[in-house]
């Protein structure tokens, strides 16, 4: 917990660069540590909704990881390595995917990744909680590129370019995408905002969706 709050109250970039450096440059394997907790669970979700399996996910991922470790001194031409990882972590999911493309896959459902109390009002956070689950189902009705790239921006923070480089697309293919994906989520969640809830009584439909989830986690 300790990490993450470090992690957001310091400018993410400047601290994986520094951490990067550290790899590269000295072999300090605290910063290599420090790099594997920052991402991990971020590629490890990012993965599963290519593999459709944790197991598997988290197999490629730890990989992917290790390799920055193993090619470190090779690396010097990365010039952002959150993108490289995202890429390679892709690559990886994809060339598994299609190697074992007969197997059928379990989808776990993704538990835990948000867990903010509102211990000031019940009531809400109870409202909030089930938007929540909602909104976890809602995500896995949209198309696989479509919830993608849901992901890497709601959930990851990452800017569209960086999403295009990630999957190989332009930036506005990313916008038209999650334009998309906002509108339906809204179609499917605003009937479940309480009728007496402040959300329900905004004029942008689609506010109701970033006034009760996103606003709160970002």
């Amino acid at each position: 917990m300790f990490l993450i709050l470090l992690y957001k109250l310091q400018d993410p970039k400047t601290h994986i660069s520094q951490l990067f450096e550290n790899i590269s440059q000295k072999d300090d394997q605290k910063s290599f540590e420090e790099l594997f907790k920052l991402f991990y669970e971020r590629l490890l979700n990012f993965c599963v909704r290519y593999t459709m399996a944790r197991e598997i996910a988290e197999e490629l991922v730890s990989d992917a990881l290790f390799t920055i470790w193993q090619k470190r001194k090779d690396l010097s031409h990365v010039s952002n390595l959150q993108t490289y990882l995202f890429i390679m972590v892709k690559n990886k999911s994809l060339n598994y995917t299609k190697q074992f493309s007969n197997y059928r896959f379990v989808y776990l459902e993704e538990t835990g990744s948000h867990q903010l109390l509102n211990i000031n009002d019940p009531g809400k956070e109870l409202e909030r909680r089930e938007l929540i689950l909602k909104m976890d189902q809602a995500i896995e009705t949209l198309p696989h590129q479509c919830r993608i790239i849901f992901s890497l921006i709601k959930e990851e923070g990452l800017k569209y370019k960086e999403v295009a480089q990630i999957l190989d697309i332009s930036p506005r293919t990313v916008e038209t995408q999650l334009v998309r994906a906002m509108k339906k989520l809204d179609k499917i969640l605003f009937p479940y905002v309480s009728p007496k809830s402040s959300l329900r009584r905004k004029t942008n439909p689609i506010s109701v969706i970033k006034s009760a989830l996103f606003s709160t986690f970002f």
